[in-house]
Parts: C-alpha cells; structure tokens; sequence
C-alpha cells in the first residue's frame, strides 16, 4: 500500500537506483558522441532508434503491444510529440548548439533541467512544489554548472541550449501520462519507433540522399553503444524511475550525467578531473539526496492507492499526474 505520504522507503531506493543508472549511462555516452560528428546527425539518431526498437521487442513478450491499440488520438500526438522534442529534438539542439558553443554552455543550460520539473510538474498536477525537492534541484544545477563550467558561446549558441533545455524538461514531462497505461518497456519502445520514422522524414528532407551512411568501425561502435546501452537499458531504466517516485525526483538524477562525464573523459583524454568537479559532484550528490527522500501529501481528493501491476513488469506511479488522461 503507498500511502498519502507518497511511496516507501524500497520505492524510492530501487526508482532512485534506476534513475541513476540511467542517467550514468547517459553521461559516460558523451565519449562516444565526439567520433559521431561527421556522421548524418538524423541518419544517425534513425539508426539508434530504429536498432533500440528492434532490440526492444523481444523483450515485450507476447501480446505486450495490445495497449497501443487502447491509445487514444490525443495519447498518440503525445507519444510522437514525445520523440520529436524529448529525443529527436533535444539531440539535434545539442548538436546546433555546439556549432558555435562549446559543450559545457549547453551542458549547463541542461542542468537547470531539474528546476524547471521540479516546478512544472507539480503545477500540472495541482499542487504546490515540494520545497526539499526544488531546493535539491538547485543543489544539482549549481552542481552541474560547477562540474561543467562555462564556455564561449554566440546569440545562436544559447539560443539553441535552450531548445535543449527545452527537450530534456519535454522527456520527462511529457511522458508522464503515458507511463502507466503502457509501462516502462512499451513506452520506450514505442517511442523509439516513433523517433526513428520522425529522424528517418527530417534527415531526408534535410539531407537528401546523404542522410544516410555506411558508418566506419568506429562510428559503429558509438552508435551501438547509443542504441543498446544508452536507449535500450537507459530508456526502460528511467521511465521505470519515473513510475516509482515521479517526474520531478527522477529528473534530480540528471545531475549524474556531467559528473560521469567528467569521471569518464580522464579515460579517454577528452578532459579532466579536477577539485571543481569534485566540488560540483558533491554538490550533485547533496541536492540527490536532499530531493529524492522529501515525501510530499497529496492533494486530499487523491487520497491513498495501491501499488498495482502495470504493462512492462513495473508498478503504478504514486503521481496522481500520472492517472489523468493525457493531453
């Protein structure tokens, strides 16, 4: 039973657990981005997407794609809106942005995203924002900045870093209304398949003919790690995170993607580590902390639920955001 208190102590550790693996994943993915820069940047997100769907099937079991048939318009618009500005979106702002900025300036714009879920989300559920958990995502943000820092960037650099901001605040708001009716696995795959026909349109459109490419060896590597490691298991991880303790809590983990980023570059010889990173990382860590275990009461309609089976092996969220019909 999940009280009106907002979940257990184990649903918080496993979806807190969750979040942070994926989110480390998504971080120590930035190495393999830097061998992806001359590749078509659609043709590349269609191929990780279409692979990461592929891969994503078998594990749905049978008769496991029988919720998309109970989807409705609207619920559809959002799944697709889901892969163009949460996926598609967000990577392709990345990408403009460092044209002209370098990395840490959308890096950082990224970090606030916590902040702005950690507001937006509770507004859209009627209710007024935790203050433990804003006051955690500050924490992670100053963090994030910190671990980062700050670059030379133009107008159109920060223009396109927000457009980024934008994309990650859409992935985790977005798709909290089609989180229980399709589970964790379901989702991800059916967004994924949604991301790769929407790459897939914009690089042709974009591109022409060369929006897709044999990929060299190395490139391969980088875009099966995307695919299987990042997209597969990271995706399935996160919205698995989102079902346990809620848009706004999960986003507090995004703090650990510059850190593993900034741990993992040493490796490569990309960066370094040194006593800011150390610095900005506790600071993560201390916002992590603070955010993730505040307990919030509902609003008093809502009163107490039980924690119920769901498409995809993963229990239903304790948001009440997450029961309203989508749109």
């Amino acid at each position: 039973m999940i009280s009106s208190f907002g979940p257990s102590r184990a649903e918080h550790r496993r979806g807190a657990l969750l979040a942070a693996v994926a989110c480390c994943l998504v971080g120590a993915s930035f190495t393999a981005n830097s061998v992806l820069g001359d590749y078509p940047h659609a043709g590349g997100q269609a191929l990780r997407y279409g692979l990461a769907c592929l891969l994503l099937l078998p594990l749905l079991g049978r008769g496991a794609l029988a919720p998309l048939r109970l989807l409705t318009a609207r619920q559809w618009a959002r799944l697709a809106l889901l892969a163009a500005v949460g996926m598609v979106g967000f990577n392709l702002a990345v990408l403009a942005a460092e044209r002209t900025a370098e990395p840490a300036v959308p890096g950082v714009l990224v970090g606030c995203a916590p902040v702005v879920v950690a507001v937006v989300v509770p507004a859209l559920d009627g209710r007024r924002p935790a203050r433990a958990v804003v006051y955690g995502a500050l924490l992670v943000a100053a963090g994030a900045m910190a671990v980062q820092g700050w670059g030379r960037t133009d107008a159109a650099g920060l223009l396109w870093s927000a457009a980024a901001l934008a994309g990650e605040v859409g992935f985790a708001v977005i798709a909290v209304p089609l989180v229980r009716p399709l589970g964790a696995r379901l989702l991800s795959t059916a967004a994924c398949a949604l991301a790769a026909v929407e790459a897939a349109l914009l690089g042709a459109v974009l591109d022409g003919r060369a929006w897709l490419r044999m990929p060299d060896p190395a490139e391969a590597a980088a875009l099966l790690w995307q695919a299987v490691v990042v997209t597969v298991i990271g995706f399935v991880c996160w919205y698995a995170a989102v079902h346990r303790i809620g848009a706004e809590r999960a986003t507090l983990l995004s703090g650990l993607i510059p850190v593993c980023a900034a741990l993992t570059a040493p490796l490569v010889a990309t960066g370094s580590y040194g006593w800011a990173q150390a610095g900005g990382s506790l600071l993560v860590g201390a916002g992590v902390v603070l955010g993730v275990r505040a307990r919030h009461r509902r609003p008093a309609a809502s009163g107490a639920q039980e924690t119920t089976g769901a498409p995809g092996g993963v229990p239903a969220p304790e948001r009440a955001a997450a029961r309203r019909p989508a749109g």
